[in-house]
């Protein structure tokens, strides 16, 4: 038997054990303990200092320095009661991963014996190589020094291994001269711009209790899970997250019965102790189910903070990708880990909200009877249109650009979706004034013993990259794999910006002065209703419209980067200090980096199983058919299939002159252009030629697991 047959005869084996009494690991049993959340802060903190403390991570007030050395003790006694012996500051540097160096508490006492020893200032700062880490320039390689600070309004959390537990303190990474390394230091500033602004609006309508305005998240998150035999066997799905070659199965996804359909046995234990991980770790995690595609699912968790929700991201990724492989699985959250079915992609669900308990996006009954509510919306549809292509660039990625504008994800035009009931208010604003708003009403189910269902007033659009969804818009265009902090950083920052203006322009009014107010929001409508569309954003006609709207449609990384190098977004970033000049040019000048190494591992790769494993795999059966005898039938085959390998090896000499021509430009930027423009094309001829061989290679011979068996079989 071969390696792919001895896998799957495996697979078929496979038993599912229970892995937790789940009577007793309910939910709300286990939420939050292993989090040094309220609960554990009341137990471990006396009061007035809990108190503190609690008003810093609700942003009303600074940390007190004078209260730091308490809290670290009762972070580490905490600690120690579970079990923990280490400690690390976890941060999201540019890498687009987490990093964390542990620590030990025990401290020497000079007489052959340790102590435990935790200090305020280890709580508060850490210092990592700033120098080992993208920076765009910042940091050089001799300047090493680099810092990280506790961010206090995201909660310490334990990682819970089986052979120890590490105190986890989430913080943000800034180099030695004061420049942030990371994507938490941005987004958090753009929090602050965004409430700063929110609250100069809230004012104006009168609400004096609202003394914070923040962004909310819930991010979905789309993955695949295969099982790891089979993907151990590609080096392509080791090395790069995707499959850089694979003919069609003959059954892909085109009977859509994989869609919220039963889940698998093995893989509804994965979502149990995911789901069970999660709960622990005080991430809200709701929902599951199976994806469009066949081995495709998702999970989305309730509603966070935005920098909660971020840091809870980048922990449902990395928990993901560690439970799969207790349960034999592999982890694919590559945007595009398949040719010719759906990829995966993070629907951001985002809206504003005040330390009172208003959603600022919540339309109500009659959303055009709702000033204050139209205000903010007007406000967001323009910061989109006006920084749709920093927008872009913000979701701008190697493995997004596999995904974006194929039929099953956004456009890279970024448009906005409002349902029919909020856009005839819109149109109605650009006309005058709003004086109605359409009503849902309900389904009836023509059953007696069918309830009669409640209609929304507006259907959704899952073609939009930006839709509204409710009370909240769904940022639908972020990859599957990305921090989702940059692209929030991004959308904060341009919100700030249209709210900025909208709060100059009320502040020129008298209070109340509706008139004024609806004249401001007419002009908005007038002027920003282009980037409104409730079509399909599939369509090829889309594409000529938004040209003749003029909107931009920077259909790859390499068209989308330039946005973040012009004067609009250098102001924009600087004027509300969430990027200086430098921060921007270098963190630029990474993401320019970083599709250049991506698409470089690739093409390497491609050439690597194309020389070693399709083509001697080629060799053999044309050595078999030679030794089958002349017949028509046989030298027919020969004869095609020596083709075939003609045009491979063709194509593996092509995409080696690309690869080494793209190294030979003079920037970064002139790579990857070079990249995009040669090298890619010439690895996806290499990838059809293999592709056909696939077909007609005997099965046997066939070095890589094939779809059929990668999708089908887990």
């Amino acid at each position: 038997m071969t390696a792919r047959q001895t896998a799957i005869a495996e697979i078929a084996t496979v038993k599912v054990a229970p892995t937790q009494d789940y009577v007793e690991q309910a939910g709300q049993a286990i939420f939050g303990q292993y989090v040094f959340n309220d609960e554990a802060q009341r137990a471990y903190l006396a009061k007035p200092i809990h108190r503190k403390l609690r008003r810093t991570v609700e942003g009303l007030e600074p940390f007190d320095p004078a209260i730091v050395d308490a809290v670290a003790h009762a972070v580490k006694e905490w600690a120690m009661a579970h079990g923990a012996t280490h400690y690390t500051h976890w941060f999201v540097p540019m890498t687009g991963s987490t990093a964390e160096k542990h620590d030990s508490f025990l401290a020497p006492t000079g007489e052959g014996k340790t102590i435990a020893e935790f200090s305020g200032r280890n709580l508060l700062q850490g210092e990592p190589d700033a120098s080992s880490f993208p920076s765009g320039g910042i940091r050089a390689t001799f300047e090493a020094r680099g810092y990280t600070a506790w961010d206090v309004t995201s909660p310490i959390f334990l990682q819970v291994e089986p052979n120890g537990v590490t105190l986890t303190i989430p913080t943000a990474f800034v180099s030695y001269t004061g420049e942030a390394l990371d994507h938490k230091i941005p987004l958090l500033r753009s929090q602050e711009a965004v409430g700063t602004q929110a609250l100069r609006v809230l004012r104006w309508f009168g609400n004096t209790t609202a003394s914070r305005v923040f962004t909310t998240i819930g991010p979905e998150q789309e993955y695949f899970l295969i099982d790891r035999r089979l993907a151990e066997q590609r080096p392509d799905l080791v090395l790069t997250g995707r499959t850089l070659f694979g003919a069609a199965s003959p059954k892909g996804q085109e009977l859509e019965d994989q869609y919220f359909g039963p889940i698998r046995e093995r893989i509804l234990a994965y979502m149990m102790d995911l789901d069970r991980e999660l709960w622990r770790m005080g991430v809200p995690s709701k929902t599951r189910h199976n994806e469009v595609a066949p081995a495709q699912f998702e999970m989305a968790p309730v509603f966070e903070a935005t920098s909660v929700g971020s840091d809870h991201n980048m922990l449902v990724m990395s928990l993901m990708r560690k439970i799969a492989t207790r349960h034999g699985l592999m982890l694919l959250i590559h945007e595009k880990p398949f040719a010719g079915i759906n990829g995966s992609g993070k629907h951001n669900n985002w809206s504003m909200a005040t330390d009172d308990g208003e959603n600022l996006l919540d339309p109500g009954t009659d959303p055009h009877e709702s000033a204050q509510f139209l205000a903010f919306l007007m406000a967001v549809i323009r910061g989109v249109d006006d920084h749709a292509d920093l927008l872009r660039a913000g979701i701008a990625d190697a493995g997004n650009d596999h995904r974006l504008g194929a039929n099953e994800a956004p456009p890279a035009i970024i448009s906005i979706f409002l349902g029919s009931q909020l856009t005839d208010v819109v149109e109605q604003l650009a006309a005058g004034a709003a004086k109605g708003s359409r009503k849902g009403g309900s389904v009836a189910l023509g059953v007696i013993s069918l309830p009669e269902l409640a209609k929304d007033a507006t259907d959704r659009n899952r073609t939009s990259p930006f839709a509204f969804t409710g009370n909240k818009f769904e940022f639908r265009a972020v990859g599957s794999s990305a921090p989702i902090y940059w692209p929030q950083t991004v959308l904060n920052t341009a919100v700030a910006d249209s709210l900025a203006r909208l709060a100059d322009d009320l502040e020129r009014l008298e209070p109340g002065d509706m008139a004024g107010l609806g004249t401001i929001l007419s002009g908005m409508a007038k002027d920003h209703s282009k980037v409104l569309f409730e079509g399909n954003g599939y369509s090829e006609e889309w594409h000529a419209e938004a040209a003749r709207r003029g909107l931009p449609n920077n259909r790859t990384t390499v068209d989308a980067l330039p946005a973040l190098a012009t004067d609009k977004a250098r102001s924009l970033f600087s004027r509300f200090g969430v990027l200086s000049e430098r921060e921007l040019e270098a963190r630029t000048e990474v993401y320019w980096e970083r599709y250049v190494k991506v698409q470089d591992i690739e093409a390497s790769t491609a050439l690597d199983i194309a020389r070693t494993m399709i083509l001697p795999a080629t060799v053999s059966y044309l050595g078999q058919l030679a030794a089958a005898g002349s017949s028509r039938g046989v030298a027919a085959v020969a004869d095609t299939v020596a083709g075939l390998a003609d045009g491979l090896v063709d194509a593996i000499d092509a995409l080696e002159a690309a690869q080494h021509a793209a190294h030979e430009a003079a920037s970064v930027h002139e790579e990857a252009a070079a990249f995009a423009e040669g090298v890619i094309p010439a690895q996806n001829a290499l990838r059809a030629a293999a592709d056909a061989l696939e077909a007609v290679v005997a099965d046997d011979l066939w070095p890589l697991p094939k779809y059929r068996e990668l999708l089908f079989q887990y």
